[in-house]
Parts: C-alpha cells; sequence; structure tokens
C-alpha cells in the first residue's frame, strides 16, 4: 500500500498533503507497519502527474491526499473514491499542468489504476508562492490525518493475509 502527501511544501495552503502523510507515518512507524518492515509505505511528492504515476504502479492500494481548489470552505475534507468515476479536475489543486486529476484521468484511460484508490482533498485558501498555510487548513490537517489512518486500517484489513 501506498499513501501518497502531493503538494509543493513553498505555496501555502498546496503543502497540506505533505503535512498530512508526515503524521500519518510517525503513526505508522510508531505501530510498525511502515516499508519495509511493514506493509505500507508513505512517500511526499510534489503532485507532477507522470511521476505519480510510476510510484503508485506496483501498489494494489493507493491513498492520495492533496489541496483543493476553492471552492468549499477552508479545512473542508472531501473523500473521493477514485475508482468510482472520474475525478472533477477543477477540485484538485495543482501548480503543474499535469498533476493528481489528471494522473488519475490517464492511469484509468490506459487500464493503470490501482486496484483501490481514494483520494483526500483538503480545500485550501491561499496557493500564494511563499505564504504559509492558513489557520484554517493547519486545524484541519490533524482531523485529515486520522482519516486517511482510518483508511490505511480499513484497507490494511480487507487486504487478503499471506498464507503459511
Amino acid at each position: 500500500m501506498l499513501v501518497v502527501g502531493a503538494g509543493n511544501a513553498d505555496r501555502g495552503d498546496d503543502a497540506v498533503g505533505r503535512v498530512v502523510v508526515r503524521r500519518v507515518s510517525e503513526v505508522l512507524a510508531a505501530q510498525g507497519e511502515l516499508s519495509p518492515a511493514g506493509p505500507v509505505a508513505v512517500i511526499e511528492h510534489q503532485g507532477e502527474g507522470t511521476s505519480l504515476l510510476e510510484a503508485w504502479q506496483d501498489a494494489g492500494a493507493v491513498v492520495v491526499v492533496d489541496a483543493a481548489a476553492p471552492g468549499a470552505a477552508p479545512g473542508a475534507i472531501c473523500r473521493i473514491d477514485a475508482r468510482a468515476g472520474p475525478l472533477p479536475a477543477a477540485l484538485l489543486r495543482s501548480t503543474h499542468a499535469f498533476g493528481v486529476a489528471e494522473a488519475v484521468e490517464l492511469a484509468r484511460a490506459m487500464g493503470r489504476l490501482p486496484r483501490s484508490l481514494v483520494v483526500y482533498a483538503v480545500e485550501g485558501l491561499s496557493f500564494a508562492a511563499g505564504a504559509a498555510m492558513s489557520p484554517e487548513v493547519q486545524a484541519a490537517a490533524p482531523e485529515a490525518a486520522a482519516q486517511v489512518l482510518d483508511e490505511v486500517r480499513a484497507l490494511l484489513r480487507a487486504a487478503p493475509q499471506p498464507t503459511d
């Protein structure tokens, strides 16, 4: 399983995916669930689409955390099952022309979606270069991390267990 925190650490609320997965990584490491010893790998990623495809190519289950474009209240968290249908490209905020939403749809078109692909989008407010994360998004990050951890644990419980 792979957990990806997408975003640019130097563009305000766009960093939320990275902040969330750092917390997820800390918790999983404390519980011995991180790779190579455990079943989960966690990475921070700029969110560039083609390298995302490469990053998740061998993972059966992927959870991506990214910032969402303005549209809901800052800090709102949205869970999207990417296997269920196309992602709204306008929802996810990317500093790249080809970001998370485009990577998911390219993988879908190529028949290369992971068995499970869930995207957590955290609604942002400020994406300016050099800006700090907004207080609303900072306050939402722990809840987003808790939701991602719940997702990871549910996926681990549902995964086929190796036989002896």
